[in-house]
Order: C-alpha cells, then sequence, then structure tokens
C-alpha cells in the first residue's frame, strides 16, 4: 500500500460491545463487528492460578540435557600416576581423579526432567482467562487478508500495523493452520511480529504479546477446538 493510501484509509473505531471482536481489513478499514463467545471471552480473573500456569510453563521450558562426566567416564588411563609411598607426594590413583585437570567433575549436572503438571482443565480454564482479559481491554480483534493476493509483501503488513497503530506494539498473528501462504511470508521478517496456530494457542503467548489478531477464520478453529462441547 501506498503512503498515500495509508492517509486516506480509513480510521480506527472500535465499535465492538464486550461481547464482541473488530473485523479490519488489511488496508486498516473497520468492517464489520463479531460475537464473542461467553463461554470463552468473559471468564473472572483468577490470578493464582495464571501465576501457577505461567511458573509451570516456564519451568517445562527447562530441556534438562546439560551432562558433566565422571571420573569413571572420562578418557584416559587407570594406572596408578606414581607410587603410593615413599614420594612424600599425597596418594592418587588415575589422572581422572576429580581433583586434577581432564578429570572427572564433582557433583556435575546430569540429564533431568524438570517436566511439572498441570490438569486440562487447569490449562484451559487458564487460556479463557487470558483471553477474556484480552477481550476486555480491547486488545483482540480479526483480520481479513484476502487482499494480500499471491506475492508476499512484508510492506503490506507492515502498512496495516501503521494504520491500525499497532507498528509498536508486540503482534500475534493467530491462524487456522500454519502452512506457507502469502501473509505468513509477509510478516515472519517483521521483529515484533509473532505467528501461532489456533489450537496451539496457550496463555503464556496471550500475556506475552500486545495484541492478538485472528486472521480470517481463526477464532471460529480456536472456538470449535476449545469449546466444552469439543472436551475430548
Amino acid at each position: 500500500m501506498e503512503a498515500k493510501k495509508i492517509h486516506t484509509a480509513i480510521k480506527n473505531k472500535t465499535t465492538a460491545t464486550k461481547n464482541e471482536v473488530d473485523v479490519y481489513s488489511l488496508s486498516g478499514k473497520h468492517i464489520r463487528t463479531e460475537k464473542l463467545l461467553k463461554d470463552i471471552f468473559q471468564k473472572k480473573d483468577n490470578p493464582e492460578l495464571i501465576a501457577q500456569y505461567i511458573r509451570i510453563y516456564l519451568h517445562n521450558q527447562r530441556q534438562g540435557t546439560v551432562s558433566a562426566k565422571t571420573r569413571a567416564e572420562v578418557t584416559g588411563t587407570t594406572k596408578k600416576i606414581y607410587r603410593q609411598k615413599g614420594t612424600g607426594r599425597a596418594r592418587h590413583g588415575a589422572a581422572k581423579a576429580n581433583l586434577f585437570r581432564g578429570g572427572g567433575v564433582t557433583f556435575g549436572p546430569k540429564p533431568r526432567k524438570f517436566s511439572l503438571l498441570l490438569n486440562k482443565k487447569q490449562k484451559k480454564l487458564a487460556l479463557f482467562i487470558t483471553l477474556s482479559q484480552k477481550a476486555k481491554t480491547k486488545n483482540i480483534r480479526i483480520l481479513e487478508s484476502n487482499e494480500i493476493g499471491k506475492t508476499p509483501k512484508t510492506k503490506t503488513i507492515v502498512d496495516f500495523l501503521k494504520v491500525t497503530k499497532l507498528n509498536k506494539k508486540k503482534i500475534l498473528f493467530v491462524f487456522s493452520q500454519i502452512e506457507k501462504n502469502s501473509f505468513i511470508l509477509s510478516s515472519q521478517n517483521i521483529e515484533s511480529v509473532d505467528i501461532m496456530q489456533a489450537s496451539t494457542l496457550n496463555p503464556y503467548q496471550i500475556l506475552n504479546h500486545d495484541e492478538i489478531i485472528f486472521v480470517d477464520n481463526a477464532l471460529k478453529t480456536f472456538d470449535d477446538h476449545f469449546t466444552l462441547k469439543h472436551e475430548n
């Protein structure tokens, strides 16, 4: 989009009510509003649950693959370095002893699991609460990306963020499926923009971004995946 078109584009006007979300075009024009599911976007705050989820989420990011070799695992000879008595020196066995350079490590780290568990109901409730918070502060919107065409252009996404005054915010675009399309290719080089699939959306990513933008039918996909009637 040319600079002249940006200035002539219709400015943002949030017309959505408490139970609705605004829908925008790539030009930054407000198109319409859509209803939000009450079961997802109107949950009461639960700071204790959110804090517990974030703690467990970050704890589970630890891979636990770090490892140090013991004296039994260090490569080298097991020959005694000098005789036991008569040298006036301390008694030592092999050069792989922990106090020698190149020897084993005393009480070194070993691979372990750091994972903690949170049940499904708690995870889902934490997700709905964080989305409810974003909806309450009007930080959720829908974007129709039909105008982007077949040729990827990063400038198109940058112009959209400028028109909607989101260029200085951390944005999370949510898609029905993550696949190589023009929109994803156009936005992947923008530092402040991240991309997620609707079915993998989680509370940490929601709280870690200023604005959540569902692209095309991603919100419907999210509703279908997480509503209570799809519990199984």
